[in-house]
């Protein structure tokens, strides 16, 4: 195995200066899972936290080779789950997003929900690494503290159950990330995939970073300055098992994308889902909650 990488990144989790939030710590909730700190205030998440530290990427192995690992550091260098304990919220409406996949690639890379520390390695079938049959165009990835439960049916999109992962994320923004960066993002739509009968969301979502994310807030500013855009997200992510000889996936909510408020819905209840899942209400399975 050749010897790790280790990349340091400042997490993009700070407040905003404009937000109403900045300076009153005080009104925030906490959620550190492996701390005894549990304080719970009212609020439209269940479950977020103040944690701003400097965070390095550790790389193990090769890249596509079936022992590559992208491990999350904190300042200490201790491991940590980019998935339970990067925050969701930012503040003002925005949340992190965890990049697996970076726009025009193929390699399909994922959090290893059943692994210790749930490091971003490369999804595998019957031993062997997995690509989509063609480049995806948008940078592609999952929102922290997310989980869709696979025993709760939702009577809005055909009674489907959830897929057992976090809420997926197409970023559409110009820049093209990097495997485990993290990018403040605003969601702007949702769709409602169903993937072998499991619901399995997509939340679009636009950079904060990027030069048109003052412009766009909803269904309508998509359209507006990224024309075609959802039409094609939807369209990539129905078609693209059919080259494996696979059907064809489906959507709920006819077919359509659903509005920013929607989303938000969306990324309560799946936060709500996973907060349960921490506090081990909810059976995990396979699922590490390290």
């Amino acid at each position: 195995m050749a010897a790790a990488r280790v990349i340091a990144k400042p997490i993009t989790s700070t407040l905003l200066s404009n937000s109403p939030l900045r300076g009153k710590t005080q009104s925030l909730s906490f959620c550190l899972k492996n701390s005894s700190l549990l304080v719970q205030k009212r609020r439209r998440f269940t479950c977020s936290a103040i944690y701003n530290p400097q965070f390095q990427i550790k790389e193990e192995g090769q890249p596509q080779t079936l022992d590559y690992r992208v491990f999350f550091l904190d300042n200490s260098g201790r491991k940590i789950s980019p998935w339970h304990d990067v925050p969701l919220q930012v503040g003002d409406g925005v949340f992190n997003f965890v990049v697996e996949i970076p726009k025009e690639s193929s390699a399909k890379m994922e959090v290893a929900t059943d692994e210790p520390f749930t490091p971003i390695k490369q999804d595998t079938k019957k031993g062997k690494l997995r690509y989509y049959p063609y480049n995806i165009n948008w940078n592609y990835g999952l929102l922290p503290q997310t989980w869709e439960d696979p025993s709760l049916a939702n009577p809005e999109v055909e009674g489907a159950f959830g897929d057992n992962d976090p809420v997926d994320v197409v970023e559409i923004g110009e820049s093209r990330a990097k495997i485990g960066q993290i990018l403040k993002v605003k969601p702007l739509a949702a769709l409602a995939m169903i993937d072998e009968g499991e619901l399995d969301w997509k939340i679009v979502a636009i950079s904060m970073d990027d030069p048109k994310a003052s412009l766009v807030n909803d269904i309508s500013g998509v359209e507006k300055h990224f024309p075609g855009t959802l039409t094609a997200i939807r369209d990539w992510f129905r078609d693209y098992k059919i080259p494996d000889g696979k059907p064809a996936n489906k959507f709920g909510l006819g077919n359509e994308p659903a509005n920013k408020d929607y989303a938000l819905k969306v990324i309560t209840e799946t936060n709500e889902s996973w907060a349960k899942l921490v506090k081990r209400s909810i059976h995990a399975g396979e699922l590490s909650l390290v």
